[in-house]
């Protein structure tokens, strides 16, 4: 005998609740429209499902089996609801984005925790790439969104382009280095040092080398190469190597007092940290309530940036 599920809820809300008015109100529904489900279910199942006369309403036994099938259907619609609401308003779902190694692990993971404290049932899986990369997982929907420096985009790329931070390099160095020494340090003693390279395919090592390039240096001291932002400031705290990095990034650090930015303008490539997306890919609320999240949170970080910068560069 197939009964139907919605029959079954029913029932379930009125056992739940003692009563088919409130039954009806607990469902949304008219206490006619109810209390005719119930007499269809009886007439189905061939037995009373409510022991006459009593009040508030006491289910047979089968009347009680069959609302215990009910409450699951029940508890599943609701938790279904649930989900479907908390989905249209961004506070569940999944998250996929991919970014530059360096921003990625200084700057969006914390992002991404703060996030979730506030949206915990929103998963966030993260990836690694280069602009490159990047697009190329966007455009086959590998990612949501991307998270990286670029330069310009052509108007027919297919992406939305939305700058949160303007691009500055800076010259990183152990907060002990030799050159904090000097009054002014200059330009040509940053030839005197070895470098730690960026990892290949950032945009950074080109930058480097075509700074030292710049310098008049004919061969580049790399004396360490390839790590992960962890490895690389643990390299530089204990040497006396220098190495490019975004300002932003050497700013993310400044309460380890471990590495800070020498006191000198470098010359690099007009470039900002964006976010970018598919235009013509419909994306998921919570990708649009991270995405705003992530540039408000850079609207407060530019301005302590730009402070620490003027401090930092310009004001020694």
């Amino acid at each position: 005998m197939k009964i139907d599920e919605r029959h079954l809820i029913q029932l379930a809300a009125v056992v739940k609740t003692g009563g088919v008015t409130e039954g009806a109100a607990l469902l949304g529904l008219a206490q006619p429209a109810v209390s005719r489900t119930l007499s269809m279910l009886e007439k189905r199942v061939g037995e009373p499902l409510f022991i006459k006369g009593r009040r508030p309403l006491q289910p047979t036994p089968l009347g009680s089996s069959l609302a215990e099938h009910g409450l699951v259907m029940l508890a599943a619609s609701r938790k279904a609801s649930d989900l479907m609401e908390s989905f249209r308003v961004g506070k569940s779902g999944v998250v996929r984005i991919g970014g530059t190694p360096f921003f990625m692990d200084a700057l969006i993971s914390g992002l991404c925790a703060e996030f979730q404290a506030s949206h915990p049932d929103v998963r966030i899986d993260q990836s690694y790439g280069y602009f490159s990369d990047l697009r190329a997982a966007l455009k086959a929907d590998q990612i949501d969104l991307a998270i990286c420096p670029i330069d310009l985009l052509d108007e027919g790329s297919g992406l939305e382009f939305q700058e949160i931070l303007p691009g500055r390099n800076v010259v990183a160095c152990r907060t002990t280095h030799p050159l904090l020494l000097k009054r002014r340090p200059q330009l040509s003693h940053l030839l005197d040092y070895p470098w730690v390279a960026p990892p290949p395919g950032s945009p950074l090592l080109t930058d480097l080398r075509a700074l030292l390039l710049s310098l008049g240096a004919t061969e580049i001291k790399i004396r360490f190469s390839g790590g992960s932002l962890m490895s690389v400031i643990n390299y530089l705290k204990a040497a006396d190597a220098l190495t490019i990095m975004p300002h932003s990034v050497v700013f993310a650090q400044r309460k380890e007092k471990s590495i800070t930015a020498l006191p000198i303008t470098i010359p690099h490539p007009e470039r900002a940290l964006a976010i970018l997306k598919r235009i013509d890919t419909p994306r998921a609320p919570a990708v649009e309530q991270f995405a705003a999240f992530v540039r408000t949170g850079f609207q407060d970080l530019r301005h302590l940036i730009k402070r620490h910068e003027e401090s930092v560069i310009w004001g020694l």
